[in-house]
């Protein structure tokens, strides 16, 4: 193996001395070895990756569960660099910078051609030091310079916690950084003192992070020795076993549902697979992503400033199930002999299948967003028209015995430049373009595609009157949002979710909550 890798390492270094020295262009060493690096990684996972400095922003935030910063949830609106929210006793909150405000400038420079990772790294900084943010206000014709000290601002991960009803306590739980699960153990508590016999943890959405975060949470919730979790690699450190070695805080007759999507990954289908291999509780939604690889951070040359991010090994739960979803490496370039199994069984007998990802108990999709609501969600209307629209009200409860504000929505959209794409329509310019291809000149041909194309036309303009209940719902969370908070939105937004609905209804039924973990075979004979 060694003499493989020194005669491989000998013909990269060859090729890559012969074009810096003999290319017929000078080139940018620098750069050049940067695009070399990682094109040799582009065949291999995606999150294997070469991070320089500031790239690696992003882990630093989740280990240490902090950073220098102001404090503001930005987002692009109408593209421009928007405040979508303060955070809470930040020094933006503090200074009084206010959702739906425009950063112009950062420290003078326009931001009018920075992505959002170039605005926030502009934005950061270390604790103490000044940055001074150019703001654009609604109502305002001057910008508004705010001076603003930069402060150690703390990762939230837990978004809300709240009573569902009387007995049941729901967790929104966005990420897995350092905080994660003293936030989480701190909910739990909060909730407890509510009398809480149920609890819906809602990973939806969350991307994961820290191993060890959703190791401390499955603690809290898993019988003490029980195996969480197991991680396999080449390397000898990179088998590991991890075991609970904590009595829970959320006893056996607390009955818990976990919440996922297909933007549940990594962490969260660590909690997700090992409560359900275990039986400890449901999991309801749709399949999570499958993300269920191990990576290493390597420095390279010795300062910090360059590192390796290498996948080391392959996440498994309980049941032997492997997280990760196939075609994540060109086959190609590896040397693979191990048969994954395709069929696994939870503690209790029930089956449970693999190949990547984790499969809920109980399907449920959010209903499929409407032409209208989509379009108004991706231009940022509701954000604009509602960040606009809080001017008028003194509180929340005076926006929603506002019997004008349907109207004023209507007529603001009907100002912006708003192309709805509704079903059919992509399919209509595809034959359009294929069939005048074979002939342009056929007019009946043009006829009929016109009479469909008005037909579609037409159709579009009744979506408002078809959608209006939707937009009103949206219209009025974004306005909470803006108004009240984030909190206040999730609480809001939960009350009509379908897949917390049947969290309730399952965690409700005492018969169908304990159903759940019958082995096939035996639900097969209760129900003969």
């Amino acid at each position: 193996v060694y003499r493989e890798l020194a005669r491989s390492q000998r013909l990269i270094n060859e090729v890559y001395k012969s074009l810096i020295t003999r290319y017929a262009d000078r080139l940018d060493t620098e750069k050049f070895t940067k695009i070399v690096i990682n094109n040799i990684l582009d065949d291999l996972d995606p999150y294997t990756v070469y991070m320089e400095e500031d790239e690696k922003e992003g882990l630093d935030l989740l280990t240490k569960g902090k950073y220098g910063g102001v404090g503001i949830n930005l987002g692009v609106r109408e593209k421009k660099l928007t405040v979508i929210s303060p955070m809470d006793n930040s020094p933006a909150k503090r200074k009084g910078v206010i959702s739906g405000d425009i950063i112009v400038k950062i420290d003078g420079l326009l931001t009018k051609e920075m992505s959002l990772d170039d605005a926030a790294k502009h934005i950061r900084g270390p604790k103490g030091t000044d940055v001074i943010l150019s703001i654009k206000r609604f109502g305002d014709e001057k910008l508004i310079d705010f001076t603003l000290t930069r402060d150690n601002i703390t990762v939230k991960d837990v978004a809300y916690t709240g009573m569902l009803d009387d007995e049941t306590g729901y967790i929104r739980l966005t990420r897995f950084s350092k905080n994660s699960g003293p936030e989480m153990r701190s909910a739990i508590k909060n909730l407890q003192t509510e009398s809480v016999s149920r609890i819906v943890i809602d990973l939806r959405d969350n991307p994961g992070g820290l191993l060890q975060s959703a190791i401390e949470i499955l603690d809290m919730m898993t019988p003490k020795g029980s195996t969480l979790l197991s991680t396999k690699g080449r390397l000898p450190e990179s088998n590991k076993h991890y075991i609970s070695r904590k009595d829970p805080i959320l006893g056996e007759d607390t009955k818990i549902a976990i919440l996922i999507n297909e933007g549940s990954a990594s962490a969260s289908e660590i909690i997700a697979g090992a409560v359900q291999d275990l039986d400890r509780g449901v999991i309801i939604g749709t399949r999570s992503f499958g993300k269920g690889l191990v990576q290493s951070v390597y420095g390279l040359d010795g300062s910090g400033k360059r590192n390796l991010k290498v996948t080391t090994a392959k996440y498994y739960i309980p049941s032997g199930r492997l997280i990760q979803k196939p075609g994540y490496i060109d086959d190609e370039v590896i040397i693979n002999d191990d048969q994954e199994d395709s069929l696994f069984y939870t503690i209790g007998g029930r089956k449970v299948k693999g190949g990547g990802g984790i499969a809920p108990d109980y399907e449920v999709e959010m209903p499929k967003v409407t032409p209208l609501v989509l379009e108004c969600w991706r231009k940022g209307l509701f954000f604009n028209f509602a960040q606009e629209r809080q001017h008028r009200y003194d509180t929340y409860d005076d926006a929603l015995v506002d019997v004008t504000i349907l109207d004023d929505f209507k007529s603001y959209l009907d100002n912006q430049d708003i192309d709805v794409n509704t079903n059919g329509e992509k399919d209509l310019e595809e034959a359009r373009e294929k069939i005048l291809s074979l002939d342009s000149t056929n007019m009946d041909l043009t006829h009929a595609f016109d009479f469909v194309e008005t037909f579609i036309i037409d159709r579009e303009a009744l979506l408002y009157d078809e959608e209006v209940d939707l937009l009103k719902r949206r219209l009025y969370l974004e306005l909470i949002g803006i108004m009240k908070g984030s909190e206040y939105r999730v609480e809001e937004s939960i009350k009509d979710d379908p897949v917390v609905m049947k969290a309730k209804e399952i965690l409700q039924d005492p018969i169908g909550y304990t159903s759940s973990f019958i082995p096939d075979e035996e639900a097969e004979t209760i129900s003969n």
